[in-house]
């Protein structure tokens, strides 16, 4: 694919950056999660920083330009760097693709410099594409990729990268892919797991129901719940399981309601989203699981307008990136390409902005863009147009969360997401 250099563009001013965050430790559980996908951190891993630091995310200590600063900053002479993105910009996902090139290019404009170059390359969504963007991208000189986006390409993608010993951000949600070369800044259940469980054991809810389905997503869930459940002495009335396809549902609701003859059950934690949402709200009212007695605790797969609406959902609790945080973005997007981002768009832009701010921090301290492992990993982590966020030693991207509910048809946030990686108070 042709090579495109977008330089940035001095009159667009800065609506977003992304900046490493001061903190003092982690709100995502750092420490706690005993086996994969949940490696416990070392000591050295946690941030020390003052929490209302800004700090630079390649030496922990040089402030990064404010808005107000950053016409002087475009006009500084960096060494040339290349990222490579790596998108289905053909095929079946091509619409998508295109949408994250053109959250990317936001970035770009917003934070980039003069010499700082992204390289689109196409996967057009297959394993086989995507191997041969990655090995096209490092022919190119790319020091940094971002992308792709489906597990399998991923995949594919990471056996080219790993063997050139270049550090990878990519967009998949299957943890299992993760170590410390491949870094996912996809949404992951496990922080919204923990963030929901520990804001209902606050509110007083302390014998809690497992509902999930029995596939991959559904084994992740219960396994963080179980994690956090344990370290913060929330009670497990029962944990109940159905097939992907939801055809043994009803028994598994029912043993649920059987629980409760025995114990009280304060909320059940439903890791469903769409149809399979409306059908387990149904099924536990009809089984004397009402709303208004049992509270209902998601996942972000709960971060639905439509399933707001739904009367036998309502009062539901879940954990997912503040919406004000990226408005912004979103409103900048529509103004600029005339539609809505899809919702994952804002993950390329982040991802930009982060290569972005590497590079330019790592070549006035070093020389270098400062792409290595020890950067990307800071634990004071970035603010992003989707909140705070950081990289685990493991791949996985933790991030700081507000509390959503369902109230009266309407999603709203009932506890902010924190500003730091200070851990929660419960």
């Amino acid at each position: 694919m042709r090579k495109i250099q977008i330089s940035l563009l001095p009159r667009l001013l800065l609506i977003t950056a992304i900046f490493a965050l001061g903190a003092c430790s982690s709100s995502s559980g750092s420490g706690r999660y005993a086996s994969h996908p949940w490696k416990p951190q070392n000591e050295e891993t946690v941030a020390q920083s003052n929490p209302d630091a800004l700090t630079d995310a390649a030496t922990g200590n040089a402030a990064l330009p404010k808005p107000d600063e950053t016409a002087s900053s475009q006009s500084e002479s960096l060494p040339p760097v290349k990222v490579a993105i790596l998108l289905p910009l053909s095929g079946q996902h091509q619409k998508l693709g295109q949408s994250m090139l053109q959250a990317a290019q936001l970035a770009l404009f917003d934070i980039g410099f003069d010499n700082f170059e992204l390289v689109p390359k196409d996967t057009a969504g297959t394993p086989t594409g995507a191997r041969a963007a990655a090995q096209s991208a490092l022919q190119d000189g790319a020091k940094l990729i971002l992308g792709p986006l489906f597990a399998e390409s991923v995949r594919a993608a990471k056996q080219v990268t790993q063997s050139a010993n270049i550090n990878m951000v990519a967009f998949s949600t299957d943890w299992t892919l993760a170590n410390g070369q491949t870094y996912l800044i996809s949404f992951m259940p496990f922080d919204q797991v923990e963030r929901v469980i520990s804001y209902a054991k606050q509110s007083g809810l302390y014998n809690i129901g497992v509902l999930s389905p029995s596939d991959d997503y559904g084994n992740g869930v219960v396994s963080a719940y179980r994690s956090i459940a344990n370290t913060i002495g929330v009670q497990t009335v029962n944990t109940a399981r159905f097939s992907p396809n939801g055809q043994d549902l009803f028994p598994a609701v029912r043993s649920l309601s059987e629980s409760m003859k025995s114990q009280p059950l304060d909320a059940i934690l439903m890791p469903v989203g769409g149809a399979m949402a409306r059908q387990v709200g149904t099924f536990l009212t009809s089984n004397d699981m009402p709303p208004s007695k049992v509270r209902r605790l998601g996942t972000g797969l709960m971060d639905d307008a439509i399933l707001a609406t739904d009367k036998n959902l309502n009062g539901l609790w879940f954990a997912a990136p503040d919406p004000a945080s990226r408005r912004k973005f979103e409103y900048r997007y529509q103004s600029t390409y005339g539609e809505k981002p899809p919702r994952i768009a804002s993950l390329a832009y982040d991802a930009t902005a982060l290569a972005a701010v590497l590079a330019r921090t790592g070549l006035r301290s070093t020389g270098r863009p400062a792409f290595g492992s020890d950067s990307i990993t800071n634990p004071n982590g970035f603010a992003g147009v989707d909140g705070i966020f950081r990289f685990r030693p493991d791949g996985i991207s933790e991030r700081g969360l507000a509390v959503m509910e369902y109230k009266n048809g309407r999603i709203k946030v009932i506890d902010p997401a924190p500003t730091s990686f200070r851990k929660y108070t419960y």
